[in-house]
């Protein structure tokens, strides 16, 4: 049976700019070897509009569809709904999260998903959804 896992948006930029963590470990391979074995295993990734929000702070849209080329077989596309945002809304502010990780981990849980992040936030959100870092997924 097909996994899916919804990537978080830190997780495709360590992937697009190969970044090194705090003690140089090598999350961009991290997060590339996450990518292979996803592709290797026909599991899905799973976007949503939220995340190519947050990516477009960063990069252009030539650029997102870029990084996302490659993977394009394996994407699948979630809507949001009016109930998940009015649900990441109030959580941010109870939980002084910011929205997005909020509603991350709100579309991880409402979908199954497996929900791949580096963001400490994520700590706060347990209850909502299990995360998991690249690394221990290979």
């Amino acid at each position: 049976m097909s996994k899916k896992y919804y990537i978080d948006t830190s997780i495709w930029m360590d992937i697009y700019e190969d970044r090194k963590g705090y003690n140089n470990e090598p999350i961009g391979d991290f997060a590339i070897k996450l990518f292979y074995f996803i592709m290797e295993k026909n599991h899905k990734l799973i976007i949503s509009d939220m995340l190519i929000k947050e990516l477009g702070i960063n990069y252009t849209t030539a650029q997102i569809n870029g990084m996302m080329k490659i993977y394009e077989n394996l994407i699948e596309k979630i809507k949001i709904t009016t109930k998940q945002r009015d649900e990441a809304k109030e959580l941010s502010l109870e939980r002084n999260l910011p929205y997005g990780d909020a509603l991350h981990a709100i579309i991880a849980r409402d979908n199954n998903l497996i929900l791949v992040t580096r963001d400490n936030h994520f700590k706060k959100l347990t209850d909502i959804s299990q995360y998991y870092k690249p690394e221990e997924l290979i």
